[in-house]
């Protein structure tokens, strides 16, 4: 069997490299049954592929399965993949899988598939797809957390998607990943993507499933409330064989709350102390989950960069965040302080539109954050839970962190003032990471 796991062309509304391992995590996966004798991947979502690639791409890999890599601002090129597909691939069963489709599968149906993954680990939505096929007929009704069509009917899933242990992960194979491509998106710091700008990032995709439960957030959603986390002793040795194979220069840890298990990261952080490599390194985490003690050890064991949900410091609206998430300004200049001692830059997560936040409060959260010497990082507030399934291209397209999700809002000029005005304080973290490579970027 040979299947191909894409992510299609499309013109990216904003970059997060993490966002982007599920497709070479899922082309792992596949590579463990024996009866794929190939599998292929390809991020072209990167701006890294011309159309004329991919069908060369589709027309010669002749795949008995595609599996079609989805989220919520890239469905722009998928008809127009579909029918690439459809095309040059005929007997290709084309299953989708991603962010989007677990949260609005009902969108898809409207799409010339035969699968969409609706819940579970992506991994195993996709593999029961390729098991289906390797078989050699295809369902009459549906699938664990895949919805099939099947005489021109869709089928709801037989049952759950499944789940896998973190020591069950594949993780990326760091030879497959088109860093170029992704060095040239993070060149840009006004363009306030997560990457740091002029070094080479590794993503390590550490843990999966968050408890701390932000409406606003799918990962519980999709993989659940419980953390999966890779263990220290596997994380450390895939650092260690990533650098010696590529020319990176940092560490991104992809994690929702990456210091809600605190013995983890303590260990991690003795571990790179006493290691040859030392990478530097950053992480994403909250507020509530920190403490001065172990910011302090983050920044002697390398961490150069921690992200954290500020959200809003607007008293009115703490209400409608997490207990975790709702923090007063003092509370963050403290971190702040905290972060400043041990070397670390502080980025801040700012989400403009929140419910019951106003222009006049939002400025003044990015004022106190700023003040602090943090980095900002707005995004539009957006509803991903009950998006409307009979929504066009371009409407769901608008739940991309950067639009409003409903147009007419009479303050939108005031909410895009912060996100697409100008911004001219940029970071200087990549100073701080030595510089191992002359990259495209640079």
């Amino acid at each position: 069997m040979k299947v191909l796991v894409i992510w299609p062309p499309h013109v990216p509304s904003y970059f997060n490299a993490g966002h982007h391992t599920p497709a070479f995590m899922t082309a792992g996966h596949l590579r463990r049954d024996p009866r794929v004798t190939r599998v292929d991947v390809r991020d072209a979502g990167v701006l890294n592929m011309n159309w004329k690639a991919v069908g060369d791409l589709l027309f010669q890999g002749d795949y008995d399965v595609v599996a079609v890599m989805n989220d919520f601002d890239a469905v722009d090129g998928l008809e127009r993949f579909i029918a690439y597909a459809r095309e040059l691939s005929p007997r290709s069963r084309l299953v989708t899988f991603g962010r989007l489709s677990s949260m609005n599968p009902g969108y898809f149906q409207r799409y010339d598939l035969d699968a969409i993954v609706r819940s579970g680990d992506y991994e195993c939505g996709v593999a029961h797809v390729v098991d289906a096929v390797a078989e050699g007929r295809w369902p009459e009704g549906a699938l664990p957390g895949v919805a099939v069509r099947a005489a021109g009917e869709w089928h709801d899933p037989s049952e759950p998607g499944g789940t896998l242990s973190a020591d069950e992960w594949s993780l990326p194979d760091v030879d497959e990943i088109p860093y170029a491509a992704y060095d040239r998106l993070y060149a840009r710091d006004d363009h306030k993507f997560c990457g740091i700008p002029f070094r080479r990032e590794l993503v390590v995709p550490a843990a999966r499933g968050c408890p701390v439960g932000c409406d606003f957030c799918e990962v519980p959603s999709i993989f659940g409330l419980k953390e999966r986390r890779l263990s220290v002793d596997r994380t450390v040795q895939y650092i260690e064989d990533a650098f010696s194979r590529q020319p990176f220069e940092y560490v991104a840890f992809y994690a929702p709350t990456f210091t809600l298990n605190r013995r983890w990261v303590q260990e991690l952080c003795v571990r790179f102390q006493r290691s040859e490599l030392k990478p530097r390194w950053k992480c994403a985490t909250t507020i509530h989950h920190l403490s001065e003690e172990l910011v302090t050890l983050m920044g002697a064991s390398g961490c150069v960069r921690i992200s954290v949900g500020l959200e809003t410091l607007e008293p009115d609206s703490q209400g409608t965040l997490p207990r975790a998430k709702q923090i007063e300004d003092e509370k963050f200049r403290t971190l702040a302080r905290w972060c400043e001692r041990a070397g670390i830059e502080l980025n801040a997560f700012v989400i403009v539109g929140l419910p019951g936040t106003t222009p006049a409060g939002v400025a003044r959260t990015l004022d106190v954050a700023r003040s602090t010497g943090a980095r900002v990082r707005p995004t539009m507030y957006t509803p991903y839970h009950g998006i409307p399934a009979d929504l066009t291209p371009l409407q769901i397209s608008r739940y991309n962190r950067q639009l409003l999700s409903t147009p007419g809002d009479p303050l939108a000029p005031e909410w895009y003032r912060f996100m697409f005005g100008p911004e001219d304080r940029l970071t200087t973290v990549y100073e701080a990471i030595p510089q191992y490579a002359t990259h495209d970027a640079a």
